[in-house]
Formats: structure tokens, C-alpha cells, sequence
């Protein structure tokens, strides 16, 4: 397991602008209203529609086989992916599942657990008639806990659940354990049960889970509520205002007219910069403290380390920097008066490194720019949280674009090519090898920018083997309309 890192803020030198021509250019660009108006106008109705819903009525059987318990480790997106996972575990061997343990993250040092963040009612209501689902274990298992399975080999632990596990895996490897001892835990649990070879049953399942099952619980959805009216309606924006909410709107026509807003997720953290193993223009003092941060987190083990700056950029390998996200969005067409909200825990090199975008997008906001602390309280310093309210205002707005990949980019891909919502992909290797060129002329850069993105703005993307079903749900959960 992964321990905290602390280092040194003053580890690196603020880089300047590595694109200064572009960026130059940028600043200043006034985007054609075509452009403007094919960028922000929805997707058009794509042929299909959610199709989760069994044509028989769905029943429990009359007996369970035993009680499932998983340990989920990783953060808020990953969890969830493994939350799913669990309930269509549970139904492939007909077991009562244990609302799903969130193991602390070993970075953000996080304890919240599933009913801090999901509607625990909810989540079982919506599921009453697939999976049996229980809150706690009766007391006469009640010895097993977390703790139990921490400080010894347990005959009711299963280990050596294979990443991708096949459904016939757990009927032969789990099923005696519960129906031996009443119950099995299984942990880890990440990424343990296949995307393929599984009934139809099972796949609309996991998506029931993933789109109607896994509700926020109200504290989050009210602050995600302000942020978005907020964000909608810039000028009824409250000051600091205690525990005060923008007022409802019950004016359809005012409605009608409310503002549009993009949500940018800068996953541009020190883990990220770290274990990319590139170059950020942060000086000697910075490729030292990553290459620090590298040994103590992951023991060197980076792949990425083996090659050069030049040669990971070249095959879009390097996660874009706030400078080199804003000349995206600006050649895609947003514009200094674009409402960008900015989706992300913590920024490496904080305020100095994200000035270059702020320079592009003057009216960028973030969760402390939106809304008061006292608003905020409930979920200040509690990452999981956090990024619950950074999920719910993502899903809301009308653009979503992830500066680069990983857990809740694909979550967000797949949310919103279910419900048909606008998400740009960026085209990391197109990108990669464009940042290189530094005679690039702006004119050439967007016209790159514009053809490379035409077909990554959420057009429905069918699922291939070993990809995910809940970054590519069609045609597992969706079917032609």
C-alpha cells in the first residue's frame, strides 16, 4: 500500500509559458460564431436509447447461498466501477450482498464511506428485485470485519481473484467458501470480473447499478445544485453567504435563456506528473523532486522512465499542461467569455502553474470560487466528496473534456454517451506531437486541432472486447431506438 508523500512546495522553479507563440496568438483570438454555435449545440439523437430493463420481471430466489463482502480500494470513479462489479458478483451466485467497504485511499488519506457519498436506501431500493442487498451482517457474522482479515490468513478471504475473473471462476472458487461458512470477502476487489462472455442479465445489471442505482446522497447533490445554478446564471452568483442557496427558478422562459458552461478535469497532479516521467518545464529542482516522488511511491517502478521527454510526448504519453489545455479549448472554439468550471483536487504547482489558463479563460470557477466555506464544510478535505460534487456538476454541464485520461474521464465518458451529452476526447496523440513543433503558426495549429477532434466530441463509440462497459455502455445497455 502506498504512503503519503509530503515535499517541499518551494521543490521547483514556476516555469514560463512553453508555447509562447500560440499562446500570444490565444489570447487574443476572437472565434468565428459559426464555430462558437457548432460547438456548443448538443449531439443529435444517435439512434439509441437505454435499454437495461429485462423483458421478464425480474424475482429474487427464495433462498440466498450465503452473504458477499468486497473491499474496494483506489478513488471515488474506481470504487464505483467496483461497486457495480460487486452486485452483479452477488447475482451470479445468488448472494446477499454487504453494502461495499471503501478502503482508505493511501494518498488523499480519505475515509468516507458508501453511505457518506451514495443513498444507501436508494441504492437497494432501485436493486430490490435483482440482488439482495443488506446494510450490515446479522450478529452472528459480525466477526467478520475489516480488522479480522487485517491481522491473519482467513478461510472466509478470497485473495486470488484474477483481474477480468470470469463468471465460472466465482462459481468455482467462491461459491463453497459461502456455502461452507455462510459468507465470503473478497478483497482486493478492483477490476475482478470480466466485461465479456457474461448473460445479457448480468451486463444490464451492472448498468442499473451504474446509472440508476448509484445515487448521491442530498448533501451533495444540493451543493452540486449550486454550483451548476452558479455557473448557469453568473449574475445571481451569492457572495459568501453562510448556509444560503441560489434562489429556485420557477420562470421557464428565464430557464430558457440560462448560460451554457464547460467543465475542464485538469488531472494534473503530482501523481500524474510523477509517474508520467515527463518534462513540465519546472527546472532541475523539479525533475529531481519527481524522480524523488517516483522512488518513494512506486520504487522506480515507472515504465514511462525508460525513454526520453521528446520520445513520450512524440507518442502522446505526456498529460497536457494547464497552458497546453487552454490552447486546446481555444482552438476548439471556447473564448475568454466561456464559463469553465474546473474539475480537479489539487493542481500541481498550484496557483503558479494554472495562471496561463486563467490568463485564456477569465471566467474560470472552481468549487471555492462558487461557493461559501461554510457551504463547502460538509466536504472540505474529504476527497472522495470532493470529487462527488466535481462528478455531479461534470454530468450537468452541456460540454465535459478531460485533459487527460484515467478513472473518472472514462466514468464521465460513459455517463454521458448514455444520457447523449457532448464530451470532447483530446487527441493525446495528435496533440503530442503537435506541442513539439515550436514553429508551429496558430492557423496551422487549430485547423489540426478542429480535423483531429470532429469525430471525439461524444459520438457513440460501440464497445470493443476487453473495453470497458461503463466508458462504452452501447450496445451492452443501450439498444437502437
Amino acid at each position: 500500500m502506498r504512503q503519503p508523500y509530503n515535499y517541499n512546495h518551494q521543490e521547483w522553479n514556476a516555469p514560463k509559458p512553453r508555447h509562447l507563440s500560440l499562446l500570444e496568438v490565444a489570447l487574443h483570438w476572437k472565434t468565428p460564431i459559426k464555430q462558437v454555435f457548432d460547438l456548443w449545440s448538443p449531439l443529435p439523437n444517435q439512434g439509441w436509447k437505454p435499454c437495461i430493463d429485462s423483458a421478464d420481471t425480474p424475482s429474487l430466489p427464495e433462498r440466498s447461498q450465503g452473504y458477499i463482502q468486497v473491499f474496494l480500494d483506489g478513488g471515488l470513479n474506481q470504487q464505483r466501477m467496483g461497486i457495480c462489479d460487486a452486485v452483479a458478483v452477488a447475482k451470479i451466485l445468488n448472494a446477499t450482498l454487504v453494502i461495499p467497504h471503501l478502503e482508505v485511499n493511501p494518498v488523499w488519506q480519505d475515509s468516507s464511506s458508501f453511505t457518506d457519498i451514495f443513498d444507501v436506501d436508494h441504492f437497494i431500493n432501485v436493486l430490490r428485485d435483482e440482488v439482495s442487498i443488506v446494510k450490515e451482517l446479522p450478529t452472528e457474522y459480525s466477526w467478520s470485519s475489516r480488522e479480522y482479515y487485517a491481522t491473519g490468513i482467513r478461510a472466509t478471504r478470497i485473495k486470488t481473484a484474477p483481474v477480468h475473473a470470469s463468471a465460472d471462476w466465482y462459481l468455482e472458487n467462491v461459491l463453497p467458501v459461502m456455502q461452507s461458512y455462510g459468507i465470503a470477502a473478497i478483497s482486493p476487489f478492483s477490476h475482478r470480473l470480466a466485461f465479456d462472455k457474461l448473460p445479457v442479465e448480468i451486463q444490464h445489471l451492472r448498468c442499473k447499478v451504474n446509472f440508476e442505482a448509484l445515487a448521491f446522497v442530498p448533501r451533495i447533490i444540493l451543493i452540486g445544485e449550486t454550483l451548476v445554478n452558479r455557473l448557469r446564471d453568473p449574475s445571481g452568483k451569492l457572495q459568501a453567504s453562510g448556509t444560503a442557496v441560489l434562489r429556485e427558478r420557477t420562470d421557464d422562459t428565464e430557464k430558457g435563456r440560462a448560460g451554457k458552461f464547460v467543465v475542464l478535469h485538469l488531472r494534473f497532479d503530482k501523481d500524474m506528473a510523477a509517474h508520467s516521467a515527463c518534462d513540465f518545464g519546472g527546472g532541475k529542482a523539479e525533475k529531481l523532486a519527481l524522480a524523488k516522488y517516483r522512488q518513494v511511491l512506486w520504487q522506480g517502478r515507472v515504465l514511462n522512465s525508460q525513454f526520453t521527454d521528446h520520445e513520450l510526448r512524440n507518442q502522446g504519453r505526456c498529460p497536457l499542461t494547464p497552458e497546453e489545455i487552454g490552447l486546446l479549448l481555444t482552438a476548439l472554439g471556447f473564448n475568454n467569455n466561456t464559463h469553465l468550471y474546473l474539475a480537479s483536487h489539487k493542481v500541481y504547482g498550484g496557483e503558479a502553474r494554472i495562471s496561463t489558463l486563467r490568463a485564456m479563460f477569465p471566467l474560470m470557477e472552481d468549487k471555492k470560487s462558487l461557493a461559501s466555506a461554510i457551504e463547502l464544510a460538509e466536504v472540505e478535505g474529504k476527497a472522495s466528496l470532493m470529487a462527488a460534487v466535481d462528478y455531479y456538476v461534470s454530468l450537468k454541464s452541456d460540454i465535459f473534456i478531460s485533459a487527460s485520461p484515467g478513472n473518472m474521464h472514462n466514468a464521465l465518458l460513459g455517463h454521458r454517451a448514455y444520457l447523449n451529452l457532448k464530451t470532447i476526447r483530446p487527441n493525446m496523440l495528435l496533440l503530442g506531437p503537435l506541442f513539439l513543433n515550436k514553429t508551429i503558426e496558430w492557423s496551422e495549429f487549430q485547423h489540426a486541432v478542429i480535423n483531429g477532434h470532429k469525430n471525439r466530441q461524444g459520438q457513440m463509440r460501440l464497445r470493443k472486447e476487453k473495453q470497458s462497459i461503463y466508458t462504452y455502455p452501447a450496445p451492452d445497455c443501450m439498444c437502437r431506438a
